[in-house]
């Protein structure tokens, strides 16, 4: 697999440093949709982030071919009855910055205590191979709505998602912690095994606007 290139349909810069570090291992090169070509405006009406992650990556396939990964993933909080969810990266509009996002969500959960503020990211992946077959793999990473955002690593809702057995919130997490337990990281990691065994010839390896 070290001749092959791999397309993740993101446009998201800080998205495309946590994919590259987790595949590095793939000996083959990770573009980003704008890098790969296809800067396309994708409408992500699908009711899970399974369906919205397959139509991502299926809508860069068609222009690109080869190997297409795509993730969808959100911020599930249970006391906003799961919002933002699959709505995460438009959530208050795609233009509202997440420092607005996240305090509106801090100050709509303000009531709820202790594990009445239980919260996930979760992140489906799916890929479209060269021949049209489609792989999925789905995991979460659970964690508490933090008191207040904290932390300067990650992007997006990482502030104020504390994770209990770190002690931090997961923008305070080192890039190998959050790899290790982070929903795109795992997802991504089991990705990876099903990529190994669809490819045995060699080594292995929000929005999707380019901006």
């Amino acid at each position: 697999m070290s001749d092959k290139k791999i397309v993740f349909a993101t446009g998201n810069d800080g998205k495309m440093r946590e994919v590259r570090e987790i595949l590095k291992d793939l000996r083959m090169e990770v573009l980003s949709m704008k890098e790969a070509g296809a800067c396309l405006d994708i409408v992500e009406d699908g009711a899970t982030f399974g369906d919205n992650a397959e139509i991502k990556a299926r809508e860069v396939w068609k222009v690109t071919g080869g190997i297409v990964l795509a993730d969808d993933s959100g911020l599930v909080v249970d006391c906003l009855n799961g919002e933002p969810g699959i709505l995460s990266a438009r959530y208050m509009g795609e233009d509202t910055s997440y420092e607005i996002k996240n305090q509106n969500i801090l100050d709509r959960a303000a009531n709820a205590k202790g594990g009445e503020r239980s919260a996930r990211f979760v992140c489906n992946i799916a890929a479209v191979l060269p021949d049209g077959q489609v792989l999925h793999t789905e995991e979460s990473m659970e964690g508490l709505l933090a008191d207040r955002p904290a932390g300067q690593g990650g992007f997006g809702y990482d502030p104020i998602l504390y994770i209990p057995e770190f002690g931090v919130t997961s923008a305070q997490l080192t890039m190998e912690q959050k790899n290790k337990i982070s929903h795109r990281g795992k997802a991504l990691e089991a990705m990876k095994g099903q990529l190994k065994e669809n490819f045995t010839g060699g080594e292995n390896n929000e929005n999707t606007d380019c901006q």
